[in-house]
């Protein structure tokens, strides 16, 4: 099974280095609220994902019908991505003490589940995610029909994708929470600012409907 681990070593690499909301989402996310919450934020991009493959793997005709309607699904999503943009942008500020020293916000549990869900929906509302799952998953199929195996090859190919794509956003949770430290509150508002901007342009791209033909942007 050489071949599946290799392939999904190939697959997640793609994905993750793939230049979308996702990524600008898990840094701003970090830097601003630190590991542990970014580490929530992850881990509802990685459920996304699951269900994603699960769906178009086992119900294929219900992931055809979703994309039926992808122009909605990327109105919402660009609309949500937009808000996000605005609030990190207008309403978002930079908590200091009297030193003007960033200080950390302690956070509840309701505060990591809205994390959490943040970074599902950020994923699963980009119809190029749906058209990349498609994609993928129908390649492998025709593969796996090819191999003694066709269940155990799907589900390494798969397997090993996922892994590779949650260990590499974990990694750059890490990294951004690393950066926190060494970040003064005026140079955090400029990551905000910019921040900000990226996701409202991503927003409009994504509702205007351009990702929706993309072939895959984490």
């Amino acid at each position: 099974m050489t071949d599946a681990v290799l392939k999904g070593l190939l697959l997640g690499f793609f994905l993750a280095i793939s230049v979308g909301p996702v990524i600008f989402a898990i840094i701003k996310h970090s830097i601003n609220h630190g590991k542990k919450a970014g580490y929530f934020l992850v881990a509802g991009i990685s459920a996304s994902d699951i269900v994603l493959v699960l769906v178009a793997h086992f119900f294929t005709q219900l992931f055809h019908s979703l994309l039926v309607h992808k122009q909605a699904i990327a109105i919402g999503g660009g609309v949500f991505l937009m808000l996000l943009g605005v609030y990190t942008l207008f309403i978002k500020k930079v908590k200091t003490d009297d030193a003007n020293r960033l200080v950390d916000k302690e956070y509840k549990a309701h505060h990591y589940a809205g994390m959490f869900f943040s970074g599902f929906l950020i994923n699963i509302l980009n119809p190029a995610v749906f058209l990349f799952w498609l994609a993928w998953t129908t390649a492998v199929h025709a593969d796996a029909e090819t191999m003694p195996h066709p269940n155990t090859y799907q589900f390494i190919v798969f397997g090993t994708c996922l892994l590779f794509v949650l260990l590499t956003d974990l990694l750059k949770v890490f990294m951004a929470a690393r950066l926190r430290k060494k970040l003064t509150p005026k140079v955090l508002r400029i990551i905000n600012i910019i921040s900000g901007i990226i996701l409202v342009g991503f927003g409009l791209v994504l509702a205007t409907g351009l990702l929706a033909s993309a072939p895959g942007t984490h």
